[in-house]
């Protein structure tokens, strides 16, 4: 599904990331770990064409990106990829509903096909009765659930995740992890998850560590729990 090879990236004379090698199979959760500094949002970035290496290849679902084009880029990530960030970065001038419908019609679908999709994934997040509630008076777990419903509007291949429970409290990051491996189990979507947090890096399937710009070791997690 993901094929990283050889990946680089400076920024200045700063190496971040210094020759990355790695695999990641469909449907697997896949966790990032690693000190401050690691280059582990730096990859996930590359890895989500947000940016792009300097060297190297970075190829999804047997699409090299680094070839595209910036429009093609664009069209790309709105298909196959969803994100999801610690402080949801919902709009504040929309309800809930509005907030997941925006990547569907980035992506050229109708109203009609938009708010069906959207009302499908909040009634899955039992979010159904905060649907016209706008981000302000939504909580954090909510908030971060309408996100995560947002990155999965168009059904992506690939979620990618950069620190998704770090600013919940203990219930509500435990109910987020639950969600993934839900998500998982339902839609057959890939997870990257780049994170501090010792007891969801635990939960997934493997765990790749990172330390100044190296993939140090991945650790093959015996057990995926239910929390």
């Amino acid at each position: 599904m993901i094929k990283l090879r050889n990946i680089t990236k400076s920024f200045g004379p700063l190496k971040v990331l210094k020759g990355i090698d790695l695999d990641i199979s469909k449907g697997e959760i896949v966790s990032i770990v690693g000190p401050s500094g690691a280059g582990k949002t730096t990859l996930l970035q590359i890895m989500g064409t947000l940016d792009r290496p300097d060297n190297g290849s970075v190829c999804i679902d047997g699409i090299d990106t680094t070839t595209l084009s910036r429009r093609e880029i664009s069209n790309f990530r709105n298909q196959h990829l969803g994100f999801v960030f610690q402080f949801h970065q919902l709009l504040p001038e929309f309800t809930a509903l509005e907030n997941i419908m925006i990547p569907a019609y980035i992506g050229g679908k109708t109203t009609k096909e938009a708010k069906q999709r959207a009302g499908e994934l909040l009634e899955f997040m039992r979010l159904t009765d905060r649907a016209s509630h706008k981000p302000n008076e939504l909580s954090g777990g909510e908030k971060q659930r309408i996100a995560v419903a947002r990155a999965l509007i168009n059904n992506p291949e690939v979620i990618l995740a950069d620190e998704p429970s770090g600013s919940l409290d203990t219930k509500n990051k435990a109910e987020l992890h639950q969600l993934f491996f839900d998500l998982r189990d339902r839609f057959g979507q890939t997870f990257v998850i780049v994170t501090h947090d010792e007891t969801l890096a635990e939960l997934t399937d493997r765990t790749i560590h990172m330390r100044d710009g190296l993939l140090e070791i991945a650790t093959e997690n015996e057990t995926v729990a239910t929390i």
